[in-house]
């Protein structure tokens, strides 16, 4: 009577691994997938290039900070951006790091209705628009109703000048946009948590389309003032595909202990 169970129990295990090893054996089967911009249906503009217009938005908590982090009052938990984790400060900016962590709760720029800077502004959890001509891609963003114009083949303007998104001018490599941003003004920060840079910062960003509707969103950081090296984040963009989805608007209100202001549409 054991062996009969025994026996049956084998045969069922088999049968249910086999099952499981099927949709692995087709996986397997069927490469690593599509790569970037090359599925079929990838759209594109009538120049060719990845047409990469619609609404946009981040699933992570890289504005609460861009590094792992543990859930706190009113910020949830997150895996972080940075890719391998660290940031590389220099032994002063990583004691200013912590500094501004223990002020952030008035220290922090856009807690003052202040525009958050790129990169950023990409990953603040609004919903952002593109616009694409093969000249110049203008992005929308739902929060503050910031706007920011990316001008293709064109050369940065003399610096140095102070501006708070920084002036962006971008090339095509293959089926990637890649943008150059420079002439910051060094009072924005890259997240809630204090982390910052100098007004000498320099950062090229890269976005690919994965497929129609997620992007892979690369950073990499440069400021000799700040950091002892560069270093990068990366993170997928998701198209929102809602019937109608649009920016609506958002306004931001900053209290100084005295009264409210209003961001400035």
């Amino acid at each position: 009577m054991r062996r009969r169970q025994e026996h049956r129990w084998k045969a069922r295990t088999a049968t249910v691994v086999g099952a499981l090893l099927v949709p692995i054996v087709l996986l397997a089967a069927q490469g690593p997938g599509p790569s970037p911009a090359s599925a079929a249906g990838m759209p594109r503009t009538a120049d060719g290039r990845p047409d990469l217009s619609g609404v946009w938005q981040v699933l992570n908590t890289a504005a609460v900070n861009i590094q792992a982090h543990h859930a706190s009052k009113d910020e949830p938990a997150g895996l972080g951006v940075v890719e391998g984790g660290e940031i590389p400060y220099q032994p002063w900016a990583a004691k200013k790091q912590q500094e501004n962590f223990a002020s952030r709760g008035t220290a922090d720029p856009v807690s003052k209705c202040y525009l958050p800077g790129v990169p950023r502004i990409t990953y603040t959890p609004y919903p952002f628009q593109i616009a694409q001509t093969p000249t110049q891609i203008a992005v929308l963003y739902e929060f503050v109703h910031a706007t920011r114009n990316i001008y293709l083949n064109s050369k940065h303007p003399p610096g140095p000048i102070d501006w708070w998104m920084g002036d962006s001018r971008a090339t095509w490599e293959g089926d990637t946009l890649v943008v150059d941003v420079v002439h910051f003004n060094g009072d924005t920060w890259f997240d809630h948590a204090g982390n910052f840079h100098s007004e000498d910062m320099h950062i090229v960003e890269r976005y690919t389309l994965v497929d129609r509707d997620h992007m892979r969103y690369e950073v990499t950081v440069e400021d000799p003032k700040v950091f002892t090296r560069p270093w990068k984040m990366s993170m997928p963009l998701y198209r929102r595909v809602e019937t109608n989805v649009q920016v609506l608007e958002y306004e931001c209100y900053a209290f100084d202990g005295e009264e409210f202001h209003v961001s400035a549409p």
